[in-house]
């Protein structure tokens, strides 16, 4: 993926698990100038935390201001707002409560400031979820607790990359509590924000989606299960008399394997490791993770924080790089979609809320 930059935004970027690989990719990725060209950076961090991992990494020409808040960053540049207690500790390679603490801190900021406009977009870094789950964050992952915060129920999980785009019906989940999440209405209403953002935060005119099944074989007509017959086909059904162009329930193992998805704009996974699992396999570490249907926009790795890795200058920043271009093409998109359809776009305000 390469940068596009149409106009000139404020990225806000959560520096993640302080542990973990997260200043490594960043710092590696603004090592080059051209990285954020046009590009003003705020990350949601600590200068002191910064300036440990830029001195592991023997990182010296890069300037960064330190501020207070957005109100004092600097345009065009890199800047660090400080969202850690001055005694954390860094502790590479390791889970610890003060780098969960780190994380949700910086996580709220940034979502305040995205909600209030002062950052255009958000990109977040790793983090470690049983930490952040005991500093107090109750969500199954960042993609949720922006759906919360803008009160936007039917988001989709979408993984982005080169060669394909898997969203999946369900968030991170206990395996036994897929079958009862997934129904009708949601492969529904899935499909419908995943059709609505290819149209237009990836300007696809008429997307071709591919939905896969659950069980083996995608239950081969009701012999391993009834999820397929009783719910997947009839929300097919119903997606298609709105002129969503949809196809399946699909074998995962068959569509996969004869490489399928290269026929299709995008795959609906019916479950979260469905879809990253393959979706990994495909891409590699180079992928992005996006929380489409979002009224903003917001990306993230598709990896975390690596902690067997963690301070030895040995991790890929390519899906850090991919995910902020990736949010930048997207909001380019949408400002391209603005200046085509505005009648149509007024029309169907009242629809789009339906969806959010």
């Amino acid at each position: 993926m390469e940068k596009n930059i149409q106009n000139k935004y404020v990225i806000g970027i959560t520096h993640g698990d302080i542990n973990g690989i997260g200043y490594e990719i960043l710092f590696k990725s603004l090592a080059d100038a051209l990285f954020y060209e046009g590009l003003t950076i705020v990350v949601y961090g600590s200068p002191k935390i910064a300036a440990y991992h830029r001195k592991m990494l023997n990182i010296n020409n890069i300037t960064v201001n330190n501020a207070k808040d957005a109100t004092e960053i600097i345009q065009g540049g890199i800047n660090i707002i400080n969202v850690c207690d001055e005694n954390t500790r860094v502790e590479l390679g390791s889970s610890s409560i003060q780098a969960g603490e780190c994380s949700v801190a910086a996580l709220n900021r940034a979502q305040a400031d995205l909600k209030n406009g002062l950052i255009d977009i958000l990109v977040t870094l790793p983090v470690n979820q049983f930490n952040v789950f005991d500093a107090g964050f109750r969500f199954a992952g960042i993609s949720e607790a922006l759906a919360q915060e803008f009160n936007c129920k039917n988001f989709v999980i979408t993984f982005i990359g080169q060669k394909c785009k898997i969203a999946t019906l369900t968030s991170a989940m206990p395996v036994a509590k897929v079958s009862e999440n997934i129904t009708i209405e949601k492969i529904l209403w899935k499909l419908r924000t995943l059709n609505k953002s290819l149209k237009e935060d990836f300007l696809i005119r008429k997307p071709k989606i591919a939905v896969l099944g659950v069980n083996p074989f995608a239950s081969d007509y009701g012999v391993f299960g009834i999820e397929e017959g009783d719910r997947i086909l009839p929300a097919i059904e119903k997606a298609n008399a709105e002129e969503i162009i949809c196809f399946g329930p699909y074998s995962p193992e068959g569509f996969f394997a004869s490489q399928a998805y290269k026929k299709f704009d995008a795959v609906l996974a019916m479950y979260y490791d469905q879809a990253v699992l393959t979706f990994r396999l495909i891409e590699g570490n180079s992928g992005v993770c996006y929380t489409a249907g979002l009224p903003v926009v917001s990306t993230t790795t598709v990896h975390g924080p690596a902690y067997d890795i963690a301070g030895k200058g040995l991790a890929d920043e390519s899906s850090f790089k991919n995910a902020l271009y990736t949010a930048i093409d997207i909001c380019n998109a949408r400002k391209t979609m603005e200046g085509i359809v505005p009648l149509k776009k007024q029309a169907e305000l009242e629809a789009d809320k339906k969806i959010c």
